[in-house]
């Protein structure tokens, strides 16, 4: 081997050692960087004419575990969505309230029943018609209140979907313009580890709001669909199409016009069902939230007004009522129509007839909501039918429970135990998916940058440059002498 080509492998050897220097020092000051995959310098043998010319740097290669970072995707879009379900069946359960917290269903109707008795044991007294009204009326209230809180959690889920969409279109418009940006890059021979890293990032931004497959392409393109088979990105990117709506009422669905589904490019998709290209992330989960498990949890309060507004509304139960008149509970002060028992919860009011504050008078109570004139202030005939209409087992008329015999109370119990068993089903669904997540993260992590290994590569890093730099230095002493013998 000649002095020159010596000199060529050992300048080789530190170029491809101080090119392994660097990106060891990244590896370890990005080790706890979100989305940065560990770096390699590949290296091969360099040759000019068949004779070896030392080392050559080939390319940076991250190392990237390609079926751990899909299925860590998959668990981060299935955890996204059941924290929305667990998170709206908690709300659910604090509107209604549990049995044991004051202020509940449950509290409302032991204090409204506990004031029928002792209204119908004096019904003389002012202060104890007053004590009807004022628990009847809670009852109302805590009806309406926990219907006003599904409805605001639908608003809530049909903002946070047009969000959902506006970060979906900008990531994605950002991925194309990527695409075109790696491929002109790789095509040219640059290093483009930190776009991929920016890359995996923004994908994994998407992942969280939609279930999604990454299927590479050459030059380092890539594309990108849904599990359900959508296009997201090929090319081109997908644009999805979402109207938000100010307010959103019981009766607004989807099915009838009233809320926006989901469109991409310019088509539209089914945003529930196995049709359906969005499920599993959290914009398929907030579509779930606004137009089934509220709808059904809206459902199931009306079911409770309906049944509560017919018990008092019940033919012969006041003899002064005319048939088909309002009872004590109307809808929206006027008499209950059957076809109108969407919203009914949150339309339940107090009779005015009963009500001083809204030009009635409160021994309508005791005397019947249809009397002109006050009669005898101790017959208490009236309020022990009513008593008796809120304790007697009587039969559902609406669909949004098991059909059965039940007491108002065991209806309210049946709704407060619905709502308890969903949260804790939807919590258990959660804290699976929440600890696939963090198994997997942990199973990634755990094949991501160990510090320890990269400083034990770093020494030996440090011990090929140095015996470059010996070769160098030596060769540099033969060429002096080689010098001195020809001087």
């Amino acid at each position: 081997m000649s002095l020159t080509f010596a000199l060529s492998s050992a300048l080789s050897g530190l170029s491809a050692t101080s090119r392994q220097a660097e990106v060891l020092s990244s590896n370890v000051a990005n080790a706890a960087t979100p989305g940065y995959a560990r770096r390699e310098v590949g290296l091969r043998s360099a040759e000019i004419a068949g004779v070896g010319q030392g080392v050559a740097v080939t390319n940076i290669l991250r190392d990237v575990d390609r079926q751990l970072l899909a299925e860590r995707r998959l668990a981060q879009s299935g955890d996204g969505d059941r924290a929305l379900r667990a998170g709206f069946m908690t709300r659910v359960e604090q509107a209604m309230g549990t049995p044991d917290s004051t202020g509940s269903l449950a509290a409302r109707l032991a204090a409204f029943d506990q004031a029928l008795v002792e209204g119908a044991g004096r019904p003389e007294s002012q202060a104890r018609l007053q004590g009807i009204l004022n628990t009847a009326g809670a009852l109302a209230s805590g009806l309406a209140s926990a219907s006003a809180e599904i409805q605001t959690a639908r608003s809530t889920a049909d903002r946070q979907i047009a969000a959902e969409v506006d970060k979906l279109n900008s990531t994605l418009a950002r991925l194309q313009e990527m695409n075109g940006e790696l491929r002109s890059f790789s095509s040219s021979g640059r290093d483009v580890s930190a776009f991929l890293d920016e890359r995996q990032r923004l994908i994994d931004d998407i992942a969280t709001i939609i279930p999604l497959r990454e299927i590479p392409r050459d030059l380092n393109q890539i594309a990108l669909f849904t599990k359900g088979g959508a296009m997201l990105l090929e090319g081109s990117a997908a644009v999805f199409g979402f109207s938000p709506t100010n307010t959103v009422t019981p009766e607004m669905t989807q099915a009838l016009g009233g809320l926006s589904g989901i469109t991409i490019n310019g088509e539209a998709y089914d945003t529930a069902g196995s049709a359906s290209p969005i499920l599993g992330g959290t914009l398929g989960g907030l579509f779930a939230l606004r137009d089934e498990l509220a709808v059904t949890a809206q459902g199931k309060l009306d079911a409770t007004a309906r049944d509560l507004v017919e018990r008092f509304s019940a033919a012969g139960l006041d003899p002064t009522l005319a048939p088909g008149a309002a009872g004590l509970f109307t809808d929206a002060g006027a008499a209950f129509q059957p076809g109108d028992e969407i919203g009914l919860a949150a339309r339940l009011r107090v009779n005015p007839a009963a009500d001083p504050a809204q030009g009635g008078a409160l021994y309508r109570l005791r005397d019947g909501l249809g009397a002109t004139s006050e009669g005898p202030p101790g017959n208490g005939t009236v309020l022990s039918a009513l008593h008796g209409a809120l304790t007697n087992p009587q039969p559902l008329t609406s669909t949004g429970f098991t059909a059965g015999v039940r007491s108002f109370a065991a209806l309210i119990g049946d709704l407060m135990s619905d709502g308890s068993s969903h949260r804790l089903a939807a919590e258990a669904d959660q804290s699976f998916a929440a600890a696939r997540l963090t198994s997997l993260s942990d199973l990634e992590a755990a094949n991501g940058i160990d510090t320890d290994q990269e400083m034990q590569a770093l020494l030996v890093i440090e011990k090929n440059y140095a015996a470059n730099a010996k070769v160098i230095q030596t060769v540099e002493e033969m060429i002096d002498i080689l010098i001195r013998i020809g001087a």
